[in-house]
């Protein structure tokens, strides 16, 4: 039943007990229940408990009746809301237990009430205390008083995050957070030092924002291997370059034209000349530098090797090889006359009729290190072997449709008989004397590929004899010490056969 202080409803609350008696009594309890709503400022919502019919009901009806319109007069003087009374489904009313209501809406001026903020257990309200939105009131029937705490939403919440600060503060001891304090300011203190640290450092180096503008400089200036190319010619053909600028030029071209399409796209450009204009220059580094861009571009590239031809380039290198002082500069010019004649018949016949031999055995005489006498044989036996497999018919004819003219290049190039009249049928033998290895094997590859025309000058040789003689003993010593160590080193094996092959044709 909802108590609004209108009289009809009140006669319609009594209409529902079965009261015993004339209207009178009725009218007279329906306007009693209609003045205690009446000095409720609020709105109560009850239920009220069916009665059986008699005598003593009727009076612990209207007992009941007048306790609740007594409760409700004194709520009326502490409160301005709107309460919402339970529904009590168990008549806990009768018995004296509590009854709960909700607080729907605080309508009166915040300003001049103490907003009381709940938590999860019951607490008294006291007169003129309002409470938040949402919040669970209730009436306390024994005292007569209001309660309040969390509704059920903001108590789940509060549960949880409440669960959270006490596992939060249960993890944490007095001694733990002084240590814990302590070690703040330690931190604090290392962390002053690492950036003055820092700062020091930094000072040292580009800053991120330069380096930044360093990387948009590199995206603008992509280039590909020809305009890469193209601008390190034209940089090395400036009048206003340094030495040191062209030699780091010549760095990059020689890591360039290790690509066969880049080497040729150089010499279209003009390269070859400035390269060749490098190998005359009266600096050594130049010349080095030169010699080692031209050996690069003329290995395995046949067109680079026509055009280098073509331009003089064998004339020069012969005569940077036979006047050049430098070691360094002398390997690097010898690689690059082997990286021209090898495979390339037309560039052997000039290089036999330019005096290349000449200019080689002049430089093997004075050679007391033996690196350039190493390079050299090696050089002469490769020229030797490559032309005796084109007549061997080391290339499948039908795989290599220029089998015939290359068989017709090659049977003008006398390379043997030009070793034979300068000289190298006793040349060679010398670089036998060396202690190196490496050496005694190049040395003795050449003799076996010089055999055919040098064997009468073998024979009548005794140092040879004797070198050769000497030298398998030693190897054959060096062969079964290591076969009582239990090592098998057959490199030394193969130099004891290239001996006795030797010998074997010299008898």
């Amino acid at each position: 039943m909802r108590v609004d202080g209108k009289a009809a409803e009140a006669f319609g609350c009594l209409r529902e007990l079965s009261v015993p008696g004339s209207g009178q009594v009725k009218a007279a309890i329906a306007s009693l229940l209609f003045h205690c709503c009446f000095n409720v400022a609020g709105t109560v919502t009850m239920k009220l408990i069916p009665f059986h019919t008699g005598g003593v009901s009727f009076i612990l009806a209207v007992l009941l009746v007048l306790h609740y319109c007594h409760i409700a007069s004194i709520l009326g003087h502490k409160s301005g809301g709107d309460l919402i009374v339970v529904e009590n489904t168990e008549h806990e009313a009768v018995n004296g237990e509590q009854e709960e209501v909700a607080v729907d809406d605080v309508e009166d001026d915040e300003g001049d009430l103490d907003v009381v903020q709940p938590s999860e257990q019951w607490q008294t309200l006291k007169p003129g205390q309002a409470v938040p939105q949402g919040s669970h009131v209730r009436l306390n029937l024994q005292t007569g008083e209001r309660e309040v705490r969390l509704g059920e939403e903001q108590l789940k919440y509060w549960t949880e995050e409440h669960r959270e600060e006490e596992e939060l503060r249960s993890s944490f001891n007095p001694d733990e957070l002084k240590r814990a304090m302590k070690k703040i300011k330690e931190d604090w203190k290392l962390a002053s030092k690492d950036t003055e640290q820092k700062d020091s450092v930094a000072s040292k180096f580009r800053t991120m924002e330069e380096l930044k503008k360093d990387m948009a400089q590199l995206d603008l200036l992509l280039e590909t291997d020809v305009q890469i190319m193209k601008r390190l010619l034209e940089q090395f053909n400036s009048s206003n370059s340094t030495t040191e600028q062209r030699l780091s030029i010549l760095t990059e071209l020689e890591y360039l034209v290790h690509q066969v399409d880049n080497a040729q796209t150089l010499c279209s450009m003009g390269g070859l000349q400035f390269i060749l204009e490098g190998l005359n220059s009266s600096d050594f580094r130049l010349q080095e530098s030169s010699a080692f861009v031209l050996g690069s571009a003329l290995a395995s590239n046949p067109a680079v090797q026509v055009e280098a031809v073509e331009n003089g380039a064998l004339q020069t290198l012969l005569t940077t090889l036979a006047t050049a002082q430098q070691l360094r500069v002398k390997k690097k010019v010898l690689f690059a006359v082997a990286s021209l004649l090898r495979h390339f018949p037309y560039a052997q016949r000039h290089f036999l009729t330019h005096g290349g031999l000449q200019v080689l055995s002049e430089l093997f005489r004075t050679d007391d290190s033996g690196v350039l006498r190493t390079r050299i044989v090696t050089m002469l036996y490769d020229m030797i072997t490559e032309k005796e497999l084109i007549f061997q018919g080391g290339l499948d004819p039908v795989l290599d449709a220029s089998h015939d003219e290359r068989r017709r290049q090659y049977s003008k190039v006398s390379l043997q008989e030009e070793l034979l009249e300068k000289g190298w049928c006793t040349l060679v033998p010398q670089l036998l004397e060396s202690s190196e290895n490496d050496y005694r094997e190049k040395a003795l590859q050449a003799l076996l590929a010089m055999a055919p025309v040098c064997l009468d000058q073998y024979r009548s040789d005794g140092s040879l004899q004797a070198s050769l003689h000497s030298l398998k003993q030693e190897y054959q010593e060096m062969i079964q010490s290591e076969i009582i160590l239990g090592e098998e080193n057959s490199y030394f094996e193969e130099i004891v056969e290239l001996i006795d092959a030797l010998q074997v044709k010299m008898k």
